[in-house]
């Protein structure tokens, strides 16, 4: 607890049991970090609630959150996307962007990336720069709209300008791969530089540091943008895919993830060629697709690759875009378990045995 806050505290509260919607929402707030009172998030999700339906904008939208993170109440998407919605429709910018991605994600919702586009142009409309960033992207993927890498590269241009680190990464790629403007390689990797705080005349030493030996996570991402803009490298792609995919020195961004993992596995890059069909096995930001999840395990799996031998396996098993085959599954089992899979021994014993039956 800190003490300078207590008297913050509690005046917020004598003025919140007043049903006062301003003192509500801060004394969530305060609830929430443990300032001036014990933390508590249950009395935080409390005084959220009340703020929030008396329409206090924030509350609405952090009560939001709360649902979505399952913090002082239990995990219920549903309600989160009914008070983004109820934020958004008040032209909260935050809110609305993040509306837009429970419509991307269909979290809570069906997915939609019509309304994910409608919600991050509203954000935008509002300066988020993060949503002008996420605009810039359904131009670039022609995610909810016509595909065009001119405005896609003019949004990630606006989201640089006000400081977005993501914007500046992506926008250095669409001057280095010729992306809605003049390939500029030098554009492009002044860019790379700019997002992570380096001197232009870093542009060249980066690429003599030793990968394994670079600590800051933000500058292997660096160092591998600058990889890519040299020869196009599909290991370097692959690992952005990854970063990508977890958050490491970047935001979060599956989408991004899915279109660096595909670029790797157009150039024949193994483990890529894995990821790219399980995000169309499971539907990760696209739609689930069987078929092409199928033929993407075959190619990595015949270059012995375990994971897509064990989901081939299993899709064989199952008839799950393509029609069942026992024979088939049994063989991609045995081949898993030669690459040590000793994890998925039961299931081809129960094949072996169903075929002997």
């Amino acid at each position: 607890m800190n003490s300078k806050y207590e008297e913050t505290f509690n005046w917020y509260q004598r003025i919140a049991d007043c049903e006062n919607k301003i003192a509500q929402y801060k004394l969530a707030r305060l609830f929430e970090k443990g300032k001036g009172t014990e933390k508590n998030l249950e009395k935080s999700f409390y005084w959220c609630q009340k703020a929030a339906e008396q329409g206090h904008i924030r509350a609405q939208n952090n009560l939001g959150r709360l649902y979505k993170k399952g913090e002082g109440t239990e995990k219920n998407l549903e309600m989160t996307f009914y008070w983004y919605q109820k934020a958004a429709e008040n032209r909260y910018d935050i809110a609305q962007y993040n509306l837009g991605r429970l419509y991307k994600k269909g979290e809570g919702t069906e997915r939609n990336l019509e309304m994910a586009f409608y919600w991050y142009q509203r954000a935008a409309e509002n300066g988020n720069k993060v949503a002008i960033y996420n605009l810039g992207e359904c131009y670039e993927l022609g995610n909810g709209v016509e595909k065009d890498e001119f405005k896609a590269f003019h949004y990630y241009q606006r989201s640089a300008k006000q400081g977005y680190l993501s914007a500046k990464l992506l926008l250095g790629y669409c001057y280095v791969n010729g992306i809605g403007t003049e390939i500029d390689k030098d554009k492009g990797l002044e860019l790379y530089n700019e997002a992570v705080g380096k001197e232009d005349n870093d542009t060249q030493n980066i690429l003599n540091e030793n990968y394994d030996e670079i600590i800051n996570d933000l500058d292997k991402v660096n160092y591998l943008y600058h990889q890519i803009a040299y020869n196009n490298n599909k290991e370097a792609l692959y690992k952005l895919g990854e970063f990508y995919e977890i958050g490491k020195g970047v935001f979060k961004n599956l989408v991004r993830a899915f279109e660096f993992y595909k670029k790797s596995a157009n150039q024949g890059h193994l483990e890529a060629q894995y990821k790219v069909g399980y995000y169309y096995d499971h539907g990760i930001v696209v739609d689930v697709d069987k078929k092409r999840a199928l033929d993407l395990y075959k190619i990595a799996a015949k270059e012995g690759d375990s994971r897509a031998q064990i989901r081939l396996a299993y899709l064989y098993e199952q008839g799950e875009g393509t029609e069942n085959n026992i024979d088939n599954a049994i063989y991609w089992y045995k081949k898993a378990l030669e690459n040590g899979c000793q994890e998925i021994e039961e299931n081809l014993n129960s094949l072996l045995n169903l075929q002997k039956s």
